[in-house]
């Protein structure tokens, strides 16, 4: 898993400091409720995302079950906090911990099996698994609770410090040294022998073998320690929510955390903590916005997945690397400036087709006229429609020519830089790290 470009020039003090001071100040600069809840998903996901590309990026392991890993790990921190909360001495700020052994244990059970195959196999298994361990969970409401979930109450024991965990900042504030901690073990797992080997499993497990190590047990190890931090950012949520259902051990977490770790980027190490950002961002602000929410979501992964298979990770810092040698901003500021209006008139059609569409299944209920940005549309009218479609095909098009006139300015800047002695940047305009 590479290491962003750019960031390597920096020291590692320097960037892990910036990272923790983030967590340190975004609770007390941030401290309306919704912004608590955002930075406390934020933190979840980003451990859960995180602990996926351990499979999916360092091992090259696509799981279809994650889900079972971070579920389990919720029900049983639940299950402890009730203990807790019925006289158990155990601190709350360590039930995290409890969600991820118990996990891990989980996984060192079901991971030999499914294990033992890779690629399209493998998938297949853990979304065998997955579909067992949901249905199971359904099947046993003692344990599980049935569709009602399992409930609790996180001030349980005697305050530590003052810290009973009532206020929503001081669970924030303990997932943020969570998310911090584990963030920086599992960059650390990239570094060791153990995550070369996950690498060189992934790329060419038969040379792993030829060299003596058993590419089983290499999967199998990364398997059982992405399932402890998966479990860990289960009994985060257990925390945060007080409630755990079903839904969480479901294929659809899984696909989401498949979805947006794909979306930020599986290639560098920084890409799950965008795709987590973008995931509570979908899941909370834009499904308040629109109904349509999904369908934005599934056409942006479509279009990352054709145009920039690396994600969003590879395409900002590519361009960033691009951008950042001497004259670029001077030879290549106004194409993409042009570039990202061209696509803003393009998103603009398609929100107001798609919004007009979606308002007009309703209509009954709802009325003929939507309200969108401020400008009322009457959906049974052929103007506003006309007027959406032709934004959109005008965008389109703009968008076309100024990717075009990019790449045309990018290639004769580096003709013009190469005989000056200046670094290539590499035609990273699409993700690739090649031209388009």
């Amino acid at each position: 898993m590479k290491q962003a470009p750019g960031l390597g020039r920096l020291p590692s003090w320097m960037i892990w400091g910036a990272y923790a001071l983030v967590w340190l100040m975004a609770p007390l600069v941030l401290d309306s409720s919704l912004s608590q809840t955002l930075l406390a998903q934020t933190g979840i996901a980003i451990i859960a995302c995180l602990s996926f590309n351990l499979l999916l990026g360092q091992g090259g392991m696509l799981s279809f079950g994650h889900a079972v890993y971070t579920g389990m790990g919720a029900f049983l921190a639940m299950h402890t906090l009730n203990r807790v909360s019925a006289g158990w001495p155990l601190p709350v700020s360590l039930i995290p911990l409890v969600g991820g052994l118990g996990s891990l244990l989980l996984a060192l059970l079901l991971g030999w099996v499914t294990t033992k195959k890779s690629g399209t196999a493998f998938a297949m298994i853990t979304f065998g698994m997955g579909e067992l361990v949901w249905a199971g969970a359904l099947m046993f409401p003692g344990v599980f609770g049935g569709e009602a979930g399992v409930a609790g109450n996180r001030v349980a024991g005697p305050a530590v410090l003052g810290v009973s965990f009532g206020p929503q900042i001081q669970v924030v504030y303990l997932i943020s040294a969570y998310t911090l901690v584990c963030t920086g073990l599992m960059f650390a797992l990239t570094r060791t022998p153990l995550g070369h080997l996950l690498n060189a499993v992934r790329d060419n497990p038969e040379r792993v073998a030829f060299v003596g190590y058993n590419p089983q047990m290499v999967r199998y190890l990364g398997f059982a320690i992405s399932a402890f931090f998966a479990g860990v950012a289960g009994g985060l949520a257990a925390l945060n929510f007080e409630l755990v259902t079903a839904d969480v051990l479901s294929a659809h977490r899984s696909g989401a955390y498949l979805l947006f770790t794909v979306l930020g980027g599986t290639g560098y190490f920084v890409g799950p903590i965008i795709g987590a950002v973008l995931m509570v961002l979908s899941f909370v602000l834009l499904s308040s916005l629109t109904q349509a929410w999904l369908l934005y979501v599934g056409l942006l992964f479509v279009g990352m997945v054709l145009l920039a298979p690396g994600g969003v990770a590879a395409l900002v810092l590519a361009q960033g690397r691009v951008l950042r040698q001497a004259g670029a901003w001077r030879a290549l500021g106004a194409a993409y400036l042009a570039l990202v209006l061209a696509a803003g008139l393009a998103l603009t059609g398609l929100v107001t087709l798609v919004e007009m569409l979606y308002h007009l299944q309703q209509l009954a209920a709802l009325g003929p006229v939507l309200r969108l940005g401020g400008v009322l549309l009457d959906v049974q009218q052929p103007g506003p429609w006309l007027a959406a479609g032709l934004l959109l095909l005008l965008g389109l098009g703009c968008l076309t020519l100024s990717h075009r006139i990019v790449v045309q300015r990018h290639q004769r800047w580096l003709a013009l830089a190469a005989p000056c002695g200046m670094p290539a940047a590499g035609g990273a305009l699409n993700g690739k790290g090649a031209p388009p």
